[in-house]
């Protein structure tokens, strides 16, 4: 059999891995507990806003119900606003159709949903950047954020994604998110935190729920926590987010196929933790794992069409490519200024040519003795598929390995059903 059958005809082993599986039993009791616990003042008859972001967060539209649902029975009159900085091809209706993706619409939440890009101008003096707040946000009664606090895949700081980054990025819609952003990975590692003091100063926010999620993309934890604690708690859940994030079972790797990436799967489409590359000006890889090739075989359809994040990638399929909005990703990643993720990476038929370029890359590689790991994406670890030469190596790591392979492709050249 030549070297194109053999790739043709390889099959993998599936695996299944184990993490941390700590996870609420009930996810809507929990969060009431944590509201009713927070000591929330709602004005009566105060128009509060509930501002949730564009990531794929588990149980989001449960939660989104939930915070109205108290927040009416306290006497207050709750609407819904996108959070979410350019998301949405940084236009109004754009955000508000992610939201309607993930089940939030006004139908489904008992409450309006009002989105807007107009910003209104908050005094930075001290500052080194200037400070925005989404207007609709500014002009209520208070603002209840929702995030999922985790690693962010841009930089490292002292806080990284989840409540106080939505204060900024997300609630300062565009605007902020250009300014910020403007600053490079620097700014996002250092003027988070003061800008979110100052707009938690402005005493609009009156809660922050921070949710942290299992390695299996499931709810672990909800804290409900006062504006004045939500920069030094969040410190703390971000710590257990990382100790709680899954990771690829082996350091060395050919060729890593993935599913399909997104914006509802990571904010570039796919997690850089993950991965270990991060492809943004003045900072190095992650020293592991070290991966030959990243093959894209498709975008989510929660994405629409934003693809940013494919320059993380070596090869993609024209599936992929045919559902790139260019507007949209380039709009994102000029707003992010991390330009080195902008290109394209080569363009095959399917993932089978995908996979036979990767071979022909590593030279002389033979499919026999290749690692190759296939994934559906970056968020979910839990089950994998994984080459011959590292069944043994991914079994002594702890994982339930197949005793029979299954075929990696159909006869078309796509990729076999996961």
């Amino acid at each position: 059999m030549d070297r194109l059958d053999k790739i043709r005809n390889l099959k993998l082993y599936k695996a299944k891995l184990s993490f941390n599986a700590q996870k609420i039993g009930d996810v809507q009791e929990a969060l009431i507990r944590e509201l009713e616990g927070s000591g929330l003042n709602i004005p009566p008859g105060g128009e509060i806003v509930v501002a949730t972001g564009s990531r794929g967060v588990a149980n989001i539209a449960l939660m989104v119900r939930t915070i109205c649902d108290y927040v009416r029975a306290k006497g207050g009159k709750p609407f819904i606003v996108p959070a979410m900085g350019s998301h949405g091809g940084a236009s109004a209706e754009g955000q508000e159709a992610i939201l309607a993706e993930y089940g939030i619409t006004e139908a489904t939440m008992n409450a309006p949903v009002r989105s807007c890009m107009d910003v209104v101008e908050i005094d930075n003096r001290g500052m080194e950047n200037k400070v925005y707040m989404d207007r609709l946000a500014w002009e209520s009664d208070g603002v209840i954020l929702i995030n999922r606090v985790k690693p962010h895949t841009d930089f490292r700081g002292a806080l990284e994604s989840g409540v106080s980054k939505m204060s900024v990025i997300g609630l300062g819609k565009h605007k902020l998110a250009m300014e910020i952003h403007s600053w490079g990975a620097w700014g996002l590692a250092n003027l988070i935190e003061p800008t979110a003091k100052r707009v938690f100063e402005q005493k609009k926010i009156l809660l922050g729920i921070a949710v942290v999620e299992n390695a299996y993309d499931q709810t672990a934890l909800i804290k409900a926590l006062k504006p004045e604690d939500i920069i030094e708690e969040e410190k703390k859940l971000l710590l257990t987010a990382r100790e709680w994030m899954p990771a690829l079972p082996v350091d060395q790797i050919d060729a890593l196929l993935i599913d399909w990436m997104g914006k509802n799967i990571s904010g570039c489409g796919m997690d850089t933790n993950i991965i270990g590359r991060i492809r943004v000006e003045g900072m190095a890889d992650n020293p592991r794992p070290k991966i030959g090739h990243i093959i894209v075989d498709d975008l989510t359809d929660l994405s629409h069409g934003n693809a940013t994040g494919t320059g993380l990638a070596d090869i993609m399929t024209r599936k992929l490519f045919d559902k790139i909005d260019f507007h949209a990703t380039y709009e994102n990643t000029l707003t992010s200024s991390f330009l080195l993720r902008g290109p394209l990476p080569m363009i095959a038929d399917n993932a089978l040519q995908a996979l036979q370029w990767s071979f022909r890359g590593h030279g002389r590689l033979d499919p026999d003795d290749a690692r190759i790991i296939r994934i559906q994406d970056t968020l979910h670890l839990g089950e994998m598929y994984v080459s011959k030469a590292l069944s043994k190596e991914v079994a002594d790591s702890g994982a339930r390995v197949s005793d029979e392979p299954s075929p990696l492709f159909n006869n078309d050249g796509t990729l076999a059903a996961f």
